[in-house]
């Protein structure tokens, strides 16, 4: 089985909106440098302060009404489905529709799990359970989850159900096998990071046999990939930049991965490397702009630029 992905090219970023004024700065941005989607991610405690990511998209829906927005990735099993299927139907209302509901488990810091009072060991069951009950509830009718091992209930109708009919497109992470079956037997799209253009085809092949033993028939499937990246003059000196970020933002040694996974280098290496990942199945591109935040509207304007016109061929494909 070949998953139907798109052929439209579609480039993002990744940003912190911190305030009104950041939000309207940030909508700005994106429009004159004809982005086409907004990203945050999501940590309850998190080595470096984070915000609240769908407090932080609402603020740019109430100003932009063309930009497509989503979270990557929120951990959902973090919350009880229950609420975030009311709060993702709200959203959903509030930006008429122009919201993907990218979800993952994260645990690489587990602390946050053990201050939510969820079992780290449980996160990929709760993710599963959890995205079965909010397509439930999503559908406005009264519906029953006794089955479910995490969040049963009985005789629930909430209302109003999502603008968007079935609720907003669900986009797993994860590069994990179970991550991958799970995208493949639940998921309308896949959001990696920390991959390499082979391992990003290899999971492709994963979800598809996933979704096959599954017997689910997709008419559309959403590849995606938010990737770590810094432009300069030189390779090294946009290496270094990136590692030390990333390194102070996961708490670890970080430069071998910048090296292994990151789109780094001169706008040519830059616009090169994407073009492999997007010869290996990527259609969506989140850009996380690595570096020091003020540093973040300078990059993405020259990845804009710079780098986008190299990719006309992709666009076009």
């Amino acid at each position: 089985m070949d998953l139907p992905l798109d052929k439209k090219l579609s480039i993002g970023f990744s940003a912190v909106v911190t305030s009104s004024k950041s939000a309207r700065e940030i909508s700005s941005l994106a429009d004159r440098l004809a982005y086409d989607s907004l990203w945050t991610g999501d940590h309850i405690a998190f080595a470096v302060p984070m915000l609240d990511p769908l407090l932080q998209l609402a603020q740019v829906a109430a100003i932009n009404p063309r930009i497509l927005l989503g979270t990557g990735v929120y951990l959902m099993p973090l919350r009880h489905a229950t609420t975030v299927a009311k709060l993702v139907a709200t959203f959903d209302h509030l930006c008429e529709g122009r919201f993907i509901f990218g979800v993952g488990v994260g645990g690489e810091f587990p602390n946050e799990y053990a201050a939510c009072g969820v079992p780290v060991k449980e996160r990929g069951a709760r993710l599963t359970d959890g995205i079965h009950t909010i397509r439930k509830l999503w559908t406005g009718q009264t519906v029953s989850n006794e089955e479910s091992k995490f969040y049963p209930f009985k005789d629930v109708q909430m209302l109003p159900r999502p603008v968007t009919p079935g609720g907003p497109p669900i986009w797993t992470g994860g590069r994990n096998k179970a991550s991958l079956k799970r995208c493949g037997e639940l998921a309308d799209g896949w959001m990696s990071y920390v991959v390499t253009p082979e391992m990003y085809r290899d999971g492709l092949q994963q979800i598809a046999a996933a979704a096959k033993a599954a017997k689910r028939e997709i008419k559309n499937f959403a590849s995606s990939h938010l990737v770590f990246m810094r432009i300069d003059d030189t390779y090294e000196r946009a290496l270094d930049v990136a590692a030390e970020a990333l390194t102070k933002r996961y708490v670890m040694d970080f430069r071998a991965a910048t090296q292994k996974y990151a789109v780094i280098g001169s706008p040519a290496d830059c616009a090169q490397r994407i073009a492999d990942f997007h010869a290996a199945g990527v259609r969506h591109f989140v850009v996380d702009a690595t570096g020091p935040m003020e540093d973040r509207d300078a990059q993405l304007e020259r990845f804009a630029k710079e780098v986008r016109p190299l990719l006309s061929q992709l666009q076009a494909a």
